[in-house]
């Protein structure tokens, strides 16, 4: 039994984190329907082990990444990573902190009304763009960085509820503030996603549920492995495979995803 169950976790690990390592997330927003649903976490804890999980995925996809998107090129752009750090840390700390509180039938109405939220955006921003590609959505630079700390804000705490990067929030907001290229926004969601990951994961210590990482090990282990792999041949397919309809094709995965798991 442990031995399918640490085969499965390795496939899967391996597919998410390809489709991660190629649009620029952590696809953490599509293992934690497997965790609750196929490994039987409870909800904290499926929360928990994927916040680890996604610490992995998004250093590795970023590493990967760099092939194609020069560190130079992200670090051109450093005020946008600045600006939406500023937001996101404090709200990932804030969010986790309540997280470790709530009853597990609020957090699962909470986590699956945020994850059917996130798939219908990026099907509305893929097939109705609120720009033009390239263009900014706003020139006046006080009023981007107030809605960028904003913003930042609100995606630290999607991220910490989820235990997710928060890239399909970082991508569209990255896009549609600075009207950067989606790809090269891929890399700037990842740069800003782990810090504030990180943030969260350290508040989510003092949950008993933290115990499931030494409890589930093996499961980990192998997940991880296949993740990192994943995210590494993804990243490295990035200068030629298309993401504009890997977007609209993860968006319905969540979709079905979220109302399947959580439903009840």
């Amino acid at each position: 039994m442990s031995a399918q169950r640490h085969g499965l976790g390795l496939a899967s690990g391996g597919l998410i984190g390809a489709l991660g390592g190629l649009v620029g997330l952590g696809g953490a927003e599509f293992r934690l329907p497997l965790l609750k649903g196929m490994f039987r976490l409870a909800t904290l804890e499926a929360v928990i082990f994927n916040k680890a999980m996604s610490l992995l995925v998004v250093a590795t996809a970023l590493l990967a990444r760099s092939g194609s998107i020069p560190w130079a090129e992200v670090g051109g752009h450093g005020t946008i990573i600045l600006n939406l750090l500023a937001g996101s840390l404090f709200g990932a700390w804030f969010a986790a902190g309540r997280a470790i509180r709530l009853p597990e039938k609020v957090l699962n109405t909470i986590i699956m009304l945020l994850l059917v939220g996130l798939a219908i955006l990026l099907i509305v921003e893929h097939l109705h763009p609120l720009t033009p590609v390239g263009q900014a959505l706003l020139t006046n630079p006080w009023a981007q960085a107030a809605l960028g700390v904003g913003a930042g804000f609100f995606i630290g705490v999607v991220a910490a509820l989820l235990g997710v990067a928060g890239g399909e929030l970082l991508i569209p907001t990255i896009v549609l503030l600075w009207g950067v290229d989606i790809k090269l926004a891929g890399s700037l969601s990842l740069a800003v996603s782990l810090p504030t990951m990180i943030v969260g994961f350290m508040r989510y210590r003092e949950a008993a549920a933290f115990g499931v990482l030494g409890r589930e090990r093996g499961l980990f282990l192998f997940m991880a492995l296949g993740s990192m792999l994943g995210a590494t041949l993804g990243g490295w397919s990035l200068g030629w495979v298309p993401t504009d309809w890997l977007v609209l094709g993860l968006a319905v995965i969540l979709l079905v995803s979220a109302v399947k798991v959580f439903k009840h």
